[in-house]
């Protein structure tokens, strides 16, 4: 089960399975946009029941049909086929090698049925054995044709929110320094070198967010006692973010993690936890200590380019927050999922890989498909912290 909040865009197709939720659960899920529901009413009567007659054969229904070939003028247009088809099943056999499948035999088809047939047989077998797999289709350059698959990191439609204030609390225990200390090293890597984002960061999406929200407060008509609570709250989510941000942004927390992570003693669940989500980030800094999360972000549209207007950035739904708990966190995730569900595409870590040739271009999305999963790990951590005194 994962812990952050979903948020919905419209048209959006997810292709994987149900995975990050929120890290701070404190809403109920994301309601659907509000929409009267149209269409032709139901009649009473029913259609005349029409029945073959005594006769009829019923063999139809057990026969297996071959998929239709769509009409595509990336398989039907073409001046040489015997060029296309030579090339297309050129850059067939490395797809199939790299992705160790099992192509079908296609070839007593015929010209174009039999490329259309490996394509559909293909993207099959992609689907059920790669869950980051999303599509393949024909790529016509100047001199030659060839497949290209689109991997994409399905980030599900999840605010990666990662709350900063639960570390600070840990410091004011004793008996949590050390867990506080290695959770900072951790922070300090998502920090200076995966490359998160920072609420307090003026360039920030969050930034600007929570400035709103205290602008809005102070034109609201909240009663003076209430009022006085949420100002608290904020003038705590500046100075602590400010505080935390010095701290996590020096360099010495990502030297000292190795020494902490070895001399870490677990006194109980949550410290193991903690020791748990610190080895795998510290495996991944090791294994990619040059990977940003933003690295391979493109639009999860069909169409070439962006469209600004209508794409969440991946910085919108990624960031440290200050808090998981309370009024102003409620209000903060209410508000950006609201602004969210408005758009139509998402920005989600996608690459590209082109089998126009035997040596393929050294892409992948193992350093995502590490990352995202730690950040599910350590909001869920950080959501659930208890303080051991109140």
């Amino acid at each position: 089960m994962t812990y952050a909040t979903t948020y919905n865009i419209r048209d959006y197709k997810a292709s994987r399975r149900p995975k990050a939720t929120k890290a701070p659960q404190s809403a109920d899920g994301v309601r659907k946009l509000d929409e009267k529901t149209q269409g032709c009413q139901r009649s009473e009567k029913r259609q005349a029941t029409a029945c073959p007659g005594y006769n009829a054969s019923f063999s139809f229904l057990r026969t297996a049909f071959l998929p239709k070939l769509k009409e595509d003028e990336e398989v039907q247009v073409c001046k040489k086929a015997e060029k296309m088809e030579r090339d297309f099943f050129s850059s067939f056999s490395y797809l199939t090698d790299h992705y160790d499948l099992k192509p079908l035999q296609t070839r007593s088809f015929g010209y174009p049925y039999n490329m259309a047939l490996s394509l559909w047989d293909t993207q099959k077998q992609l689907n059920e054995k790669y869950e980051d797999c999303q599509d393949i289709r024909l790529i016509q350059d100047s001199k030659n044709i060839y497949i290209s698959c689109t991997e994409r990191y399905n980030t599900n439609g999840s605010l990666y929110y990662i709350p900063i204030i639960p570390i600070h609390r840990m410091f004011e225990e004793p008996q949590r320094e050390n867990t506080a200390l290695l959770l900072l090293s951790v922070f300090s890597y998502l920090y200076n070198i995966a490359d998160i984002p920072y609420y307090r960061d003026e360039n920030s999406y969050l930034y600007w967010q929570y400035q709103m929200l205290q602008d809005w407060l102070i034109e609201s008509e909240y009663e003076e006692e209430e009022q006085k609570d949420c100002i608290a709250e904020f003038t705590q989510a500046e100075q602590i973010g400010d505080y935390m941000e010095q701290m996590i942004s020096n360099h010495i927390h990502l030297d000292l993690f190795k020494t902490r992570l070895d001399s870490f003693e677990i006194k109980d669940s949550f410290d193991k936890d903690c020791q748990r989500l610190a080895c795998e980030a510290y495996t991944i800094y090791e294994k990619y200590p040059d990977n940003t999360i933003f690295q391979n972000a493109q639009p999860n549209s069909e169409t070439d380019g962006y469209d600004w207007d209508n794409t969440i950035s991946m910085d919108r739904y990624i960031s440290f927050c200050a808090n998981d708990h309370g009024w102003l966190s409620e209000t903060l995730e209410q508000t950006v999922n609201n602004e969210l569900q408005e758009y139509g595409q998402i920005e989600e870590p996608t690459i590209f890989k082109h089998f126009n040739s035997k040596r393929l271009a050294p892409l992948n999305l193992d350093f995502e498909n590490r990352l995202f999963p730690l950040l599910d790990d350590l909001c869920y951590v950080l959501y659930h912290y208890k303080p051991l005194t109140k």
